[in-house]
């Protein structure tokens, strides 16, 4: 049984909007007036952020079924500067299958940098006997257009939603960089633990970005995470992104007045030390601190320590956490957000 583009809709969750192209099924994770945003920039600044827009970060199909078997098929392209991907399929909470594209290769320590081949795929992937609930992890790293999401014929098929919402705003590391697995994201986790469903707007290499927090997408999120910070460590002067950073969490918190807004200053990373035009790291905390200080529905959480300060917990061995990192990196964000709920 061959799904039809109405019940991939059905089952779809982190995804603002499917579009069909060339019988192929492409999610989006921006509305349209975000991605002219990032369309008109990338044109303007010669970056790349309208590809990276088009990865599927947090888009996951969530469903019931009696059905013994589940096809994927279609094509992945490339909309970052990683080319390894995975789907999950998670039966019952628990992960039994890939659907990759490294998993017969020997990784080195760092495989941020390997080559890796997209193209077409198509698995046949075995859920087992009887009623269980499935969960299909989309990647976050490529651009994957589905041809065919297939069950047995005459299985029953049931939507599964998440009861809350949360709104994921941030950079590399909120996009997923550089997790093997995209269940294994910070921003995948932490929905998980909220019982939320993960909206994420996370663009590798992304800063303080004023005029996406003035856009507005068409439900009101339960929680919001906003985690900027080491980009504008990197690339800014600290009297722009004051400007830009207040800007930013001024239009979000007026927005979503209603929102629990969780502002997540930068994680460790390995060159902090590091001399920048914008001055000591920490200052990016104290920055973020005084822009929100009179905006009563953001709480700051301070990143520094979710993460250990060891580069054997990041992917690159400076800056993007590795699956065991982005572990550290859910369970402690959590913590600190549980404790405000």
């Amino acid at each position: 049984m061959n799904l039809s583009l109405a019940q991939i809709r059905s089952i779809t969750t982190g995804a603002v909007r499917i579009e069909e192209e060339n019988n192929k099924l492409r999610f989006h994770r921006f509305t349209e007036e975000q991605t002219a945003l990032y369309e008109e920039f990338s044109i303007k600044n010669g970056r790349t952020f309208n590809d990276r827009c088009k990865a599927t970060a947090g888009v996951k199909l969530r469903f019931k079924t009696n059905s013994r078997k589940l096809k994927l098929a279609g094509e992945v392209f490339q909309s970052t500067s990683r080319t390894y991907y995975s789907f999950d399929v998670f039966v019952n909470g628990k992960l039994i299958d890939c659907i990759d594209n490294f998993s017969q290769v020997e990784l080195p320590v760092n495989y941020t940098e390997v080559e890796f081949p997209l193209g077409s795929f198509s698995k046949e992937i075995d859920l087992g006997m009887g009623d269980k609930e499935v969960c299909v992890y989309f990647p976050w790293s490529v651009l994957p257009l589905l041809e065919e999401v297939c069950l047995d014929d005459g299985a029953t098929m049931e939507p599964v939603k998440a009861t809350k919402r949360l709104l994921a705003f941030g950079d590399s590391i909120t996009q997923g960089y550089d997790a093997l697995r995209p269940s294994i994201r910070y921003a995948s986790r932490l929905a998980e633990l909220l019982h939320a469903e993960e909206l994420n707007k996370g663009i590798g290499g992304e800063i303080f970005f004023p005029a996406l927090a003035q856009t507005k997408d068409d439900f009101s999120p339960d929680y919001i995470t906003v985690a900027y910070g080491t980009n504008d460590f990197s690339l800014c002067h600290e009297d722009d992104f004051k400007v830009r950073c207040r800007a930013f969490y001024t239009a979000l918190s007026k927005n979503y007045p209603y929102s629990k807004i969780f502002a997540i200053t930068p994680i460790w990373r390995s060159d902090y030390t590091g001399e920048r035009a914008f001055g000591p790291f920490e200052n990016v905390e104290k920055y973020i601190r005084s822009a929100v200080v009179d905006l009563e529905n953001i709480t700051v959480i301070s990143g520094f320590d979710l993460v250990p300060k060891d580069s054997k917990y990041y992917s690159d061995l400076r800056l993007h956490p590795n699956d065991e990192g982005f572990a550290y990196y859910a369970d402690n964000l959590y913590n600190k957000i549980a404790e405000c709920l």
